[in-house]
């Protein structure tokens, strides 16, 4: 079973430009995020992909430097990127973890893997149908097949911009399940760990500053911790808790879940 997790990543991001570039506890985005999900236990073959754009070199050269495989494609389609990284690669599972994820924790990365790898005939697997995870820990688990299935029949931007949509909004083809936190709660809209705006890379460097000096390997309930005791941190970003690319095409959604 060839499992290929997939980063995608770029420069050119509209709100934050150069977001996997900037600075946390003395290294670039890119490569505190690399080090997390190099901390997942199941074995997975990563590959950051990114663009063709020559302002993306520079990404390049950070995976290379740090040993990691790295795919360039289509700057918008990123159905189309996945796509061609799972055959260039391989993959019999694809897993989906976008870089704008810097604190992911790893064990969230294996718990939706292995729950994809042990069901019966599941196409999609993901922790965020309803998301229960503080945002920031997105973790998308699914067969090649469908990821193939997805590039053929996905016509809309949307879907063909943010990979999966195809897959999950409400496709009956297509046999999905979500995994859900153990302890019911649902903190995907009050805990904002994802970075796109300069609010947010306000608030993961101040984590990894409070954190990474204390435990390298600090997890999702380590950070819940210290927002419950700092929450001056917590409050750098609460004003943009909820938001997300689903906002903009809502009416053409069938499932959407806040």
């Amino acid at each position: 079973m060839n499992i290929v997790l997939v980063c995608q990543a770029r420069t050119g991001s509209s709100r934050l430009p150069g977001k996997v570039l900037l600075p946390v506890a003395g290294k670039p985005l890119l490569m505190r995020f690399l080090e997390r999900i190099r901390r997942a236990k199941l074995p997975t073959h990563i590959v950051v992909a990114t663009t063709t754009n020559p302002e993306d070199n520079v990404i390049v050269d950070l995976c290379t430097s740090a040993n990691v495989d790295v795919f360039r494609g289509h700057s918008t389609d990123l159905l189309d990127r996945h796509v061609k990284v799972a055959r260039t690669y391989g993959a019999h599972v694809v897993v989906k973890v976008p870089t704008d994820c810097p604190l992911i924790d790893p064990a969230v990365i294996d718990k939706v893997i292995l729950a994809h790898l042990v069901a019966s005939g599941v196409d999609y697997t993901s922790n965020l149908h309803p998301p229960s995870w503080p945002d920031g820990n997105d973790v998308e688990v699914m067969d090649v097949a469908a990821l193939e299935r997805a590039w053929y029949e996905a016509k809309k931007d949307f879907e063909r911009e943010h990979t999966t949509p195809w897959l999950w909004n409400a496709n009956s083809n297509i046999r999905c399940q979500n995994v859900e936190r153990e302890d019911g709660r649902r903190l995907a809209a009050t805990h904002r760990w994802t970075i796109d705006y300069p609010e947010d890379y306000m608030f993961v460097r101040a984590v990894y500053e409070c954190l990474i000096t204390k435990n390298a390997l600090f997890t999702c309930d380590d950070i819940l911790e210290l927002v419950e005791e700092r929450p001056e941190i917590a409050a750098m970003n609460a004003h943009l808790a909820g938001r997300s690319w689903h906002d903009a095409v809502e009416s053409e959604l069938k499932v959407v879940y806040r």
